[in-house]
């Protein structure tokens, strides 16, 4: 699977954020703010695991039909990863 630059930039600002949550601990930053931040992160981290799942599952449905095959297990294993996912 090809990552597109909009995948990787979704990483790259959840790197920063993680970041800026490292930042937060080592100034001793409130903890209600601290969790408002990893929320933040994870959830931004959520999105790029929907991304990333639903473009490979799209590629993978497109070679399934091009070849005539049942496309039945990759959604299930898309549907699979997401779920573990959370």
């Amino acid at each position: 699977m090809e990552y597109t630059e909009q995948m990787k930039n979704r990483m790259k600002r959840v790197e920063g954020q993680v970041k800026g949550i490292l930042r937060m601990m080592e100034e001793n930053k409130e903890c209600k703010d601290l969790v408002v931040q990893m929320s933040a992160a994870r959830n931004a981290l959520d999105r790029a695991i929907g991304l990333v799942v639903s473009s490979n599952l799209e590629q993978c449905v497109r070679d399934q039909i091009e070849k005539g095959e049942s496309t039945e297990d990759h959604i299930q294993e898309a549907v699979n990863l997401l779920v573990k996912s959370r």
